[in-house]
């Protein structure tokens, strides 16, 4: 079977990984190219750790507190439009205690599955990538904050996740090369780091080996559909006949859907991240400063730190007081380590697909007998992509899914 995959980040190049391993015939197409986007600037997780939902209970009453502010860790624009609003009501109904609890073990269970094929590619893929496998640290300023982390750390232990939680003189003791200014953390010992460049690098070199059918540089404009299903794919460069269609292009899968007769509510999350090369002392461990929702990636003496989540829409602009307040949460919590002041025109950015209730969309969907969603991760792209690229592969083989697939329906916000 020849299956189309739009969108080639993470999760496409994934998909087309399993798909081929499968036996499929994969041709994948790309507005770019791969060497940018959501998938290629992140903070390179691979995190079991990350299965609290986006969509909790008081997140609306602290947000619009955070609106108040331009640095604050999220923003809104303030706008009339009628996807943000369709989204925003599907968040509100998602933000209690019921859905939270329920969306988190939908969200442990595939990221554990995630996890656990990481090991396996690691080892598969003929070019070599950093996967630094010792963990990450949840710090906090606050005894409050503590409290809540700790609280997380043993719902954590429930699922299966091993942690430590630690006292600022704990953090310190492992954090040996610089000072750590907290007042504790909680360890997670099952996630694990990368350069999500590398990985990108080495997918698309082994792909390439495989037989995978790259177009890159390439948009669609349409479809050609037949009763249920796409039977060819408009692009700027030529036409294409479809047998199976794999929508993985990341924040743009909703105006892709509505090409199809679809609506699918997704909105763009900004994240911003800035990168320092050669330093002289670097961190031992990736953290997520929890009081300010910022989050660091250490590789030798390479770091990358980065945060926020901006809804304004596939805007390019960059907002100079959130790179800088990115910046300036890096200095409270470690300030020894004297990094420069960014240029904030040439911090990175990327769009974050995010659904209302947190989880990824995955699956068919009942509109259309050959299209096949993958998306809607969020933060958790990098994290949740080995896992979503198996299952897609199981979909499209009529095989067994190796974990239930109806909380990720892509139509259950239809």
């Amino acid at each position: 079977m020849r299956v189309h995959i739009l969108g080639g980040g993470i999760i496409g190049l994934c998909t087309a990984y399993y798909l081929r391993k499968a036996g499929h015939d994969v041709v994948l197409i790309e507005r770019n190219d791969i060497t940018d986007g959501c998938s290629f600037g992140n903070m390179g997780y691979i995190s079991p750790s990350h299965f609290v939902p986006l969509a909790t209970p008081g997140i609306i009453r602290q947000g619009l507190k955070w609106m108040m502010s331009a640095s604050s860790p999220f923003y809104i624009k303030p706008r009339l439009n009628m996807d943000l609003i369709r989204w925003g009501l599907a968040f509100r109904r998602k933000c209690n205690v019921k859905d939270m609890e329920k969306n988190g073990q939908e969200l442990n269970t595939i990221l554990q599955l995630s996890r656990s094929l990481m090991n396996d590619m690691k080892t598969e893929l003929s070019l070599p990538f950093s996967m630094t496998e010792k963990g990450c640290w949840m710090l906090y300023k606050s005894e409050k904050t503590g409290d809540h982390e700790k609280h997380l750390a043993e719902q954590a232990n429930r699922y299966g996740l091993k942690t430590i939680s630690c006292n600022a003189a704990e953090v310190q003791a492992r954090e040996t090369d610089t000072a750590v200014d907290v007042a504790g953390g909680v360890l997670y010992l099952d996630d694990c780091h990368l350069n999500p460049g590398e990985w990108m690098k080495s997918l698309y070199h082994d792909l390439q080996q495989m037989g995978v059918k790259f177009w890159l540089h390439t948009s669609v404009t349409g479809f050609e559909k037949s009763g249920d299903k796409v039977t060819r794919i408009i692009t700027d460069k030529s036409d294409m006949p479809v047998d199976e269609l794999i929508i993985a292009n990341g924040s743009w899968m909703g105006k892709t859907a509505s090409q199809l007769g679809i609506r699918m509510l997704m909105q763009p999350g900004k994240g911003y991240s800035l990168v320092y090369k050669n330093l002289p002392h670097n961190l031992q461990y990736p953290s997520i400063l929890v009081d300010d929702r910022t989050a660091t990636t250490p590789i030798g003496s390479w770091l990358r730190i980065g945060g926020t989540m901006e809804m304004s829409g596939h805007s390019d602009n960059i907002l100079p007081k959130r790179v800088m307040a990115v910046y300036n949460a890096f200095k409270k919590y470690y300030p020894d380590m004297n990094l420069p002041e960014p240029d904030t025109d040439k911090a990175w950015f990327g769009y974050r697909p995010v659904s209302p209730d947190g989880l990824p969309y995955i699956g068919r969907h009942h509109s259309f007998s050959n299209i096949c969603f993958a998306g809607g991760h969020a933060m958790l792209g990098v994290s949740l992509a080995a896992a979503t690229g198996l299952l897609v592969s199981e979909v499209i083989s009529g095989t067994k899914s190796t974990v239930p697939l109806s909380a990720y329906d892509p139509a259950r916000f239809s």
